[in-house]
């Protein structure tokens, strides 16, 4: 059984007791978030899309904030002796994925 989410803009495929990481939501550790879901699959071949799905529902716990491992961008012009070094941390929320109900 799974299901594919929507959650910041991006999709994921989760199943039950999968941890996940999304980009950063406003909740609290420990708080239970309702998913929105596009599509669900049982193990039986029943599949449910589009207005059918919006009746599951996918709950998940939030397990913890924290930034994710550093991109270095550089940025170079040859012979112009231009050089910029520029770092970026991306946030994220990791979810355990504690109940898909179809």
């Amino acid at each position: 059984m799974y299901a594919i989410v929507e959650c910041g803009g991006k999709q994921y495929k989760v199943e039950q007791d999968m941890l996940v990481k999304v980009e950063k939501i406003d909740a609290e550790v420990g708080t239970n978030v309702d998913l929105k879901v596009l599509m669900f699959a049982d193990g039986n071949g029943n599949v449910k899309a589009g207005s059918a799905a919006a009746a599951c529902k996918v709950t998940a716990t939030v397990n913890a904030h924290d930034k994710s491992a550093k991109v270095l961008v550089f940025h170079y012009k040859s012979k112009k002796q231009i050089r910029k070094r520029q770092g970026h941390r991306q946030p994220y929320t990791e979810l355990k994925i504690v109940s898909i109900e179809g």
